[in-house]
């Protein structure tokens, strides 16, 4: 007899708010459930292991068809701006939350969330479906930025089901797990501001105070404090991914974390040829989300966060005060992410002109991201003969030459030791990024039944400061098919 796949009964803190906050709901089971991938790491960090690839008992619980013990399912509701467009009441439309388990870690709890469970009450017309295309993305992105030091969601599981769902053509369905300490938006808050239930405002406020950020409790104004850590957070987030080129494509209001993760993987991508006003996302024909608009948009959010949460910190004046930090914030994570970037150990004054020269090479040349900057820790002081795989990157070769005088007379001026450099500079500059072909021929696949590529890309990305000589072509500029593919909101 079977032993049935062992998962401790779950909580659910959310479901403590009052009804008016969620619906309760069951999945809609998924037809014929198969495992796609999982990942070990997000496994235990709430204690689960792998299943066998034909264990009934996890893929009913993962694909919804089975309610594990102590689970209340619930989707929430919130609102939001999208594209700077007030939205109005949104909500988790094809996303259904089974309930917390204990992180391992034993830092709080960690809520489980099924994406693609079917249709809630706040699908707005949608089929509350995933497609095994953006399952997949979502599956492989959530835990590359994991393991790239970025605060992100993670995911679990995907299964897949040969179910057909129609998107731009008929496609399979799947779900896909994720996993945070909580879903919770900046589109939560304003959900009850603009409906004028500043009583409900507060309690959220309230949740979102004591269960994940008591520290602040204690503050005189602890609403206050709160804004101010939350914009302190994505500050520092969209430095962050300014730092590995990730572009995250639909950076709407409800798609901002209260806890400054990285929230929602769709139409994402990293930056390859440099382009700073690149556009991820096929559906955002303005350029509002683009490689270089995302800190301020990111700003932009927590000024939208701060309108709604003005009822609970009292005034416009206390209110501006939480958001007055963003732009030092960002600069001094930015300018530091990247002088570890470049391998200096030193501020300078002149860093910034170097750093703006440099950008200017790489907008001119389009010169690819990652390569360049995992390129650019071979970079020998004296020696000027090893710079051809870097200077191979870029057309006008003079240009590149005489910015790395001005680098190498910078690295000399604090004694730079070629060696150690190295090594520095390749603990943080990944040789590894999920560019979209990577995952397009991963998925491709995938919808063949073969599931090799999506673990072989998932093992890749899981160490990507690592050189692993075996997968050299996964670090390889993309082919000339990748620069058609096209990634919108459906992703």
């Amino acid at each position: 007899m079977t032993t049935p796949y062992s998962i401790a009964p779950l909580g659910n803190r959310f479901a403590d708010l009052p009804p008016a906050f969620y619906t309760r709901l069951q999945p809609t089971p998924l037809p014929a459930p198969y495992l796609v991938g999982f990942s070990d790491d997000a496994g235990a960090g709430v204690g689960l292991t792998r299943p066998a690839s034909d264990d009934q008992d996890f893929l009913d619980i993962f694909a919804g068809n089975r309610i594990a013990d102590g689970s209340l399912p619930l989707s929430a509701v919130y609102s939001g701006h999208q594209f700077g467009v007030w939205a109005g009441q949104l909500g988790d439309g094809r996303a259904i939350t089974l309930g917390d388990l204990p992180a391992a870690d034993g830092a709080g709890r960690i809520e489980l969330q099924l994406k693609g469970a079917g249709m809630t009450p706040y699908s707005r017309m949608g089929d509350g479906r995933a497609v095994l295309r953006s399952s997949i993305r979502e599956f492989l992105c959530s835990e590359a930025m994991a393991a790239l030091g970025i605060p992100t969601t993670r995911a679990l599981t995907v299964i897949g089901s040969d179910q057909r769902i129609m998107r731009e053509t008929p496609e399979t369905a799947a779900v896909v797990t994720r996993m945070a300490p909580s879903f919770i938006r900046f589109g939560s808050f304003e959900h009850w501001y603009y409906n004028q239930r500043f009583d409900d405002l507060k309690l959220l406020g309230d949740a979102v105070l004591e269960q994940f950020y008591p520290e602040l409790l204690g503050q005189d104004n602890p609403y206050q404090a709160l804004l101010r850590e939350v914009t302190r957070r994505t500050a520092s987030l969209m430095a962050q991914w300014q730092a590995v080129g990730f572009m995250h494509g639909v950076m709407n209001t409800d798609n901002m974390s209260i806890l400054g993760l990285t929230l929602d993987y769709g139409p994402f991508g990293f930056m390859e040829a440099f382009d700073a006003r690149h556009i991820c996302n096929h559906t955002d024909s303005q350029g509002r989300y683009s490689y270089q608009m995302q800190p301020r948009i990111g700003q932009w959010n927590c000024f939208a966060l701060g309108q709604a949460m003005l009822p609970l910190i009292g005034t416009v004046e206390e209110t501006e005060a939480a958001l007055a930090d963003y732009d030092a914030i960002f600069q001094a994570q930015h300018d530091a992410l990247f002088r570890a970037k470049l391998g200096l150990r030193t501020q300078q004054a002149e860093d910034s002109q170097l750093l703006e020269a440099l950008f200017a090479i790489l907008q001119a040349n389009h010169v690819d991201f990652t390569l360049f900057f995992r390129r650019l820790g071979d970079l020998q002081i004296s020696n000027t003969s090893h710079d051809e795989p870097l200077r191979d990157l870029i057309l006008d070769r003079p240009a590149f030459d005489a910015w790395a005088t001005q680098y190498r007379a910078r690295l000399r001026a604090e004694d730079s030791d070629d060696q150690a450099r190295r090594l520095a500079m390749h603990a943080v500059n990944p040789k590894y990024v999920l560019r979209n072909y990577l995952a397009q021929v991963a998925i491709e696949k995938a919808q063949q039944k073969d599931f090799l590529e999506v673990q072989r890309l998932q093992a890749i990305l899981r160490r990507p400061f690592d050189d692993q000589p075996e997968h050299d072509k996964y670090a390889d500029l993309p082919p000339d098919w990748a620069s058609h593919l096209e990634v919108s909101c459906s992703s």
